[in-house]
C-alpha cells in the first residue's frame, strides 16, 4: 500500500507541477521527492517478488501508516527547503528584519 500511496502522490504532484505557470513553490523538488521514493518502493517490490514470492502489493494497516508517513515526510522536508530557500518567508525575510 505504501507503494501505491506514494506513486499516487508523485502523480499528483506532477499534475500540480505542470498545472503552475510558474515553478514559485518549486513543486519540482517535490515531484523529485515522490517520485524517487515510487522508485525506490518499485524495486523494493519487484526484489521481494522475485526472491521471497508472495503478493507484489502489500496492503494492510502498517503499510498504509508507511505510506502516510513517507508522503507526510516529503512535504516536510519540501516545506524546509522552501523555508530556506526564501520563498515562505524564510532566512532572507528574518534576516532583512534585523
Amino acid at each position: 500500500m505504501y507503494f501505491i500511496i506514494t506513486a499516487l502522490a508523485a502523480i499528483v504532484t506532477t499534475i500540480l507541477w505542470y498545472k503552475m505557470p510558474q515553478n514559485k513553490y518549486r513543486l519540482s523538488t517535490l515531484c523529485l521527492i515522490y517520485w524517487g521514493a515510487t522508485f525506490m518502493w518499485f524495486v523494493d517490490h519487484i526484489m521481494a517478488f522475485f526472491i521471497e514470492g508472495g503478493e507484489f502489493f502489500e496492503i494492510t494497516m502498517d503499510a498504509t501508516l508507511l505510506g502516510i508517513t513517507v508522503v507526510l515526510c516529503g512535504l516536510v522536508a519540501w516545506g524546509i527547503i522552501l523555508f530556506i530557500k526564501g520563498k515562505v518567508g524564510g532566512f532572507k525575510n528574518i534576516t532583512s528584519q534585523m
